[in-house]
Order: structure tokens, then C-alpha cells, then sequence
């Protein structure tokens, strides 16, 4: 038996037996400034937000580090979704920009670690934006079902 072996052996075992995945589970850092408060006004407006999404508030979406994105992963999330405030709307200056590295960084690494990166986006969204955070959020939820099928 060598180590190459013995996973597959496993995965084999298991892949045979019938069963049915849980929940759909994602994972949104919002930004408190901007994104969240755009959530907000999606709840407020009563757009369509699914109830899968599970909200993270960060003061500053420059303080989400790489590793929490991969606990997230590691964790169970079947997506993980950072949303920052619009560049030039920081309120602690490039906080967003920080952010924006971190996701390219992310990009190129999930792969690399098994992960499909369509699981992960990065994107934009301002405390106006109510509509723009229904939207993203509803279609990256029905991005991952269909990769979950």
C-alpha cells in the first residue's frame, strides 16, 4: 500500500455507498461599510436574498486573510464570496485593494489546492447597491448548485 493507493481505495468505498448532500452552505464576508449596509437594503427592500448565504460583518474587507478564506473551505462552505466597498470608497483608505490582492492571490491557489475556483468571488458592492448584492448572491448560490449536481 502506498500512499497514492490508499486514498482512492477509500474514495471508492465511499463514492459507492448513496449519499445525499447536505445543505448548500456559503460563505459572504461583507465589508461594514459598504456591502453589508447593501445587504441591508436588499432585506429592506425585500429583494430576493438566499437563505443559504451566511454573513460574515468585517470592519474592513482588507482584513479578510487568505487562510480564513481556506478555513472556510476546509470548514465545509461549498462557496465562499468577499465583498468589498468600490475602489476609492474605502473608509480605512485601501482596505479594498488589500482585498482585491488577496482574491488574485486566491485565484491562482485554490486549484492548486483541489478547489474549484468558480467556488470563490470577489467582487464589489456599495451600501447603494441593493440591487447588485441580490443579484450576485442569488447568482453565485445558483452557480454552486449546479456545480454541486
Amino acid at each position: 500500500m502506498s500512499c497514492q493507493t490508499l486514498p482512492t481505495e477509500q474514495t471508492a468505498e465511499t463514492s459507492s455507498a448513496n449519499v445525499t448532500p447536505g445543505p448548500l452552505r456559503i460563505v459572504a464576508f461583507l465589508c461594514n461599510w459598504c456591502s453589508y449596509a447593501g445587504a441591508d437594503k436588499a432585506g429592506s427592500n425585500q429583494l430576493p436574498v438566499p437563505s443559504e448565504l451566511s454573513v460574515i460583518r468585517v470592519m474592513c474587507s482588507g482584513r479578510i486573510e487568505p487562510p480564513l478564506i481556506l478555513e472556510a473551505f476546509q470548514k465545509g462552505a461549498d462557496g465562499v464570496m468577499v465583498l468589498a466597498c468600490h475602489p476609492g470608497d474605502c473608509h480605512y483608505k485601501e482596505g479594498n485593494i488589500r482585498a482585491f490582492c488577496r482574491a488574485e492571490l486566491l485565484q491562482n491557489l485554490v486549484p492548486q489546492l483541489g478547489i474549484d475556483p468558480k467556488r470563490f468571488r470577489f467582487d464589489y458592492v456599495s451600501a447603494a447597491e441593493a440591487e447588485k448584492f441580490s443579484r450576485i448572491t442569488n447568482e453565485f448560490v445558483d452557480k454552486m448548485r449546479s456545480i454541486r449536481l
